[in-house]
Order: structure tokens, then C-alpha cells, then sequence
């Protein structure tokens, strides 16, 4: 095939120059990430006026904080000065201001200008426009979300067909629990989507986590959303950590939640890179995956739950986290050897199976948003964007 020819056919994945392109990946931070919401953390994180948190990802900064109102706003981690963070911690508390680093620039909780040293050396600064840049930001279901660039529908309109499933865990009123974790990867960030959006290769990859359910993960796509259910089963069997989390289960179950979701892990995806996976002791935990450099990512997560726990609850979070760790290291190793296919002379590109719906509809989805990658072969270097556009992407 020459240049000019696309890869219209859904059973196919991604071309394999996608995963290897540094031009493709600025075009990538651009539409995928800094023009979709995204996630930053939880409101439990910033109770009190001068709390604040942070996101540092695809060369965006942005601080999301309390103000003195009580209000959540989202800005540019970025002084006017000089540019410099005017915060460097991921959370902290800033006071009642928070005083730029670099040479004290001092901005109010809202983001005005409060002051800066020596004002006389400033002739003509207008104060009231030199404030901290807003951001889009969005508080859905107690999860902090901001987006850094272009328009589009809120989160709430986006996750509509989220609602009735998650209002019964409350997630609004969760605490952030002790396990957060980050995994980094040496791969391109497509690879460690591909192998998150599927269930169907748990049976061979994942025997402990297979052992939980009754029978295969059951994956589908539903209003963008992707939703991986896995029905645990009756008998205790596995390994130690599956046995005794389903030896407990029936006494630690969260009574308010559906029957449903008393008796099943169920993960939701959420475009570009968000993973919410409900629990049937009403506990949520929460992951997403970033881009560092072409071959380079990270996924960091947390978990959330009530803000006591009976100890039959901490019993079955602990061993639930075992379980998902082993699964985690599991992934990595397949995250690994996929990305190392796409340097290989001897592959082909992918072939999706209907069990693989998850990844083909992502890769649609990036289709749609970046036409530029339905080309079989990669574009001669330096004309990317320039292609793109020409195939209906629209301009930068």
C-alpha cells in the first residue's frame, strides 16, 4: 500500500507507526488529552479553603483549589510573571494565598492578582488581568475533573449513562483510601490502553483474577463508555487471596448497593485514558493512563471508601489489593511484549476478535478524532498535522 491508502476495517488495529511516531504523539497531547476532560483526583483531597492538587501531564500544569468560599476552581499551574509553578507539591495547603516560588508573585485563593514585590518596577501592570488563567473544571459524582483547551459537552453530559450506576456507591461522599499507586511503563501509551480495554485475554493472562468469576469477563460498549462486568462466583476456589476474599464476601457486601453489583467487579472506561471500577463492599478505585514521551507512560490510581472501615471491610480491601496488584504486574509484562511487536520487522498490525470490542471502538474513537492515523504508512515527516487536517481533522 502506498501513503495514501487507509485502514478503514475495525478488525484492524492501529497501524504500527502510530506507536512509534514522536510527531503523531504532539498531535496526540493536543486532541486526546488536552481538549478532553480529565481527571485530577477527589473533593476528599481538598476539604478545607487552601487545600489544593495538582495535574502534571502532557506538558499542561494545572491547580485545582479550595478557595476561602468554599467554591472548586481549576488554573494554569503557571505565574504570570515568569511562568514558573506557583505551587511544586502534587497536594498541600497554600493558606489564605499562594505566593509564587520564584519571586513572590501572590495570588487569592479565586486567582486575582493579590500582589507582587516591588509594584513600582511594573509600570502599566493592570492587576485585574494579570490573575491566575482558568480552567474548565468540573466536580461529577466527588471526582475533580479540568479540561485545558477547546469546548465541548460537561462531564455530566458525557457520563449521563453513569449516573444510576454509581449514585448507590456515593462516591461523592468517599474518602480517599491508603491505596494509591503508579506504575511506569516503557512503552507507548496506546499499548498499555490496548491490553486495559479488553477482558478477553483474562482466562490465559490473569489465572488468579479468572478464578474470581464465574465464567468470562463480559465486555460491552454503551454511549462511549466501555464496561467490563466480571460475576464472581459462589464456590470458594484459586488462589489464597480469591478464596478468602469470596469466603467473605457475602458478610462484608454493601446491603445498599443493587443485588447486581453485590456480586460482581465491574470496570467502566472512560475516554481518553479513565478506568472506574465499583466493588461489591461499596469500595471504588479509580486509574488512568498518560503519554511521558513516545515511549514512555504512567498509570496512577487510587482507591476510595468510607471513611471507616469495619475491619471485615479492611480484610477484603487487603485482599483485593493483592489481587489487583498480581493482575497489574501480569499486565505489565503483556503491555511489554504487545509494544515491543510494533518495533518488530515481522508484524503484520493487529487482527481484533468481537471479544475485543473494548479496543476496537477506542481505536475508532482515535480514528474519528485523528483521521492522520487510518493511513497505513506513515506520512512523510514534518506533515502530520498538515495531513490530518487535509483528512478532516480540522485545524490547531
Amino acid at each position: 500500500m502506498s501513503a495514501m491508502d487507509t485502514n478503514s476495517n475495525a478488525r484492524n488495529g492501529l497501524p504500527v507507526w502510530t506507536y512509534n511516531s514522536d510527531e503523531l504523539l504532539e498531535l496526540e497531547k493536543e486532541l486526546v488529552f488536552r481538549r478532553q476532560w480529565l481527571l485530577v483526583g477527589h473533593v476528599s483531597q481538598i476539604p478545607n479553603p487552601g487545600d489544593y492538587m495538582c495535574l502534571d501531564e502532557v506538558d499542561e500544569r494545572a491547580i485545582v483549589v479550595r478557595g476561602q468560599d468554599d467554591v472548586i476552581r481549576g488554573f494554569h499551574n503557571l505565574c504570570r510573571h515568569r511562568g514558573s509553578r506557583i505551587v511544586d507539591q502534587d497536594t498541600g495547603h497554600a493558606g489564605r494565598a499562594i505566593t509564587c516560588p520564584f519571586h513572590g508573585w501572590c495570588y487569592n485563593l479565586d486567582g486575582t492578582l493579590r500582589g507582587v514585590p516591588q509594584p513600582d518596577t511594573f509600570p502599566g501592570l493592570n492587576k485585574a488581568e494579570s490573575g491566575l488563567k482558568a480552567l474548565d473544571l468540573e466536580v461529577w459524582h466527588g471526582l475533580v475533573f479540568v479540561r485545558f483547551k477547546g469546548e465541548g459537552p460537561s462531564v455530566a453530559e458525557s457520563l449521563a449513562g453513569l449516573d444510576n450506576v454509581l449514585a448507590p456507591f456515593g462516591i461523592n461522599e468517599l474518602q480517599m483510601l491508603d491505596w494509591n499507586w503508579q506504575e511506569d511503563y516503557d512503552v507507548n501509551w496506546k499499548s498499555v490502553m490496548d491490553v486495559d480495554n479488553e477482558g478477553y485475554h483474562v482466562p490465559i493472562a490473569h489465572p488468579g483474577l479468572h478464578a474470581l468469576f464465574e465464567t468470562y469477563v463480559d465486555d460491552e460498549i454503551s454511549g462511549g463508555i466501555g464496561r467490563s462486568t466480571g460475576k464472581l462466583r459462589e464456590d470458594a476456589a484459586g488462589t489464597w487471596s480469591v478464596r478468602h476474599y469470596l469466603k467473605m464476601l457475602p458478610e462484608a457486601a454493601n446491603d445498599d448497593l443493587p443485588e447486581d453489583q453485590q456480586t460482581s467487579w465491574t470496570y467502566y472506561g472512560v475516554f481518553p485514558n479513565l478506568v472506574i471500577t465499583v466493588y461489591p463492599d461499596g469500595s471504588v478505585d479509580v486509574y488512568q493512563t498518560y503519554p511521558r514521551s513516545t515511549h514512555t507512560a504512567v498509570m496512577r490510581g487510587f482507591g476510595l471508601g468510607p471513611s471507616k472501615l469495619s475491619r471485615q471491610n479492611r480484610l477484603l480491601r487487603y485482599l483485593k489489593d493483592r489481587i489487583d496488584r498480581e493482575t497489574v504486574v501480569e499486565d505489565a509484562m503483556l503491555i511489554r511484549w504487545s509494544n515491543e511487536a510494533m518495533r518488530s520487522s515481522a508484524f503484520d498490525g493487529v487482527v481484533l476478535s468481537d471479544a475485543e470490542s473494548g479496543v476496537m471502538s477506542y481505536h475508532e474513537t482515535l480514528r474519528e478524532m485523528m483521521p492522520v492515523i487510518r493511513m497505513e504508512d506513515e506520512p512523510e515527516s514534518g506533515t502530520i498535522f498538515e495531513r490530518n487536517a487535509e483528512l478532516g481533522g480540522g485545524a490547531i
